[in-house]
């Protein structure tokens, strides 16, 4: 073991002799006399080792702070986010600092609901010619053979569902909702209609309607699911449509669905 000399005195701490060093003993206690050589110390050796080692543990700090602020949502996205799904999700994700989610085909744009929300990327929903948006699996597998899943989805509504202007908001929106619960949902299901009313969205028109559904099918971990559909006048030939679905596995998440209506804007 060895002490260091910084010029004027020794280290308190003792490491391990490395190789190529030369090990000399501590000076006396007392003063060398007038006559005695001068105590020559060893060369002192490079602090490059410790510079390196202080460096990577800094790197290593900034790092878990980086993944600490980052998982907390940080002062830009949203802070809502899905209960842990036991398993890293899988999927393509949105790129870092993205607090929006730009639907150029539907004209419209709304929240991004921060980590573990994946940019969708499934099946293309019946009720829009296209579909953007988010969601996250709740379960991998069902009966059917696909899985279930909380979406915040886009599009610009498909053909068939009667949209004939702004007049029609009414008859177009409980169509697409009635399609929405034939396609993807277990049944037999109960419906409870929770909201049913005119809205403006960004100075547009539109319509609300948000409902629990219900069910006990053998299989499913869920036994319901919160729906809210938002269908805006965007000025366009089709209307833009806007679904929000939470599972009541997650039912804490249900906030998002007030948080995402209430801050939509057309483009």
């Amino acid at each position: 073991m060895v002490r260091w000399w910084s010029g004027t005195a020794w280290s308190d701490v003792t490491t391990p002799r490395g190789p190529g060093l030369a090990v000399r003993t501590m000076t006396p206690a007392a003063p060398p006399k007038p006559t005695e050589q001068p105590y020559s110390p060893p060369a002192r050796t490079s602090r490059t080792p410790w510079i390196v080692g202080g460096a990577v543990l800094a790197i290593v700090a900034v790092l878990l702070i980086a993944l600490v602020t980052s998982g907390s949502g940080g002062g830009n996205a949203p802070a809502a986010v899905p209960a842990p799904l036991g398993t890293a999700p899988a999927g393509p994700t949105f790129p870092p600092g993205t607090v929006r989610i730009i639907d150029k085909s539907a004209g419209i744009s709304y929240p991004y609901l921060g980590g573990g929300w994946l940019e969708y990327d499934l099946q293309q929903q019946y009720e829009t010619t296209t579909t953007a948006g988010q969601y996250f699996t709740t379960q991998a597998t069902v009966p059917d053979g696909g899985e279930f899943i909380a979406q915040c989805t886009s599009g610009p509504v498909a053909e068939g569902f009667g949209w004939n202007g702004p007049a029609t908001l009414q008859p177009t929106l409980a169509a697409l909702a009635d399609s929405v619960r034939a396609n993807y949902y277990p049944a037999p299901n109960q419906r409870r209609v929770l909201r049913d009313e005119a809205r403006t969205v960004d100075g547009h028109p539109a319509r609300l309607y948000e409902f629990d559904l219900s069910w006990h099918v053998s299989g499913y971990q869920a036994t319901g699911e919160r729906a809210a559909l938002l269908l805006i006048d965007v000025g366009r030939p089709a209307p833009a449509l806007l679904y929000i679905s939470i599972p009541n596995t997650h039912a804490e998440l249900y906030a998002d669905i007030d948080h995402v209506l209430a801050d939509v804007q057309v483009l």
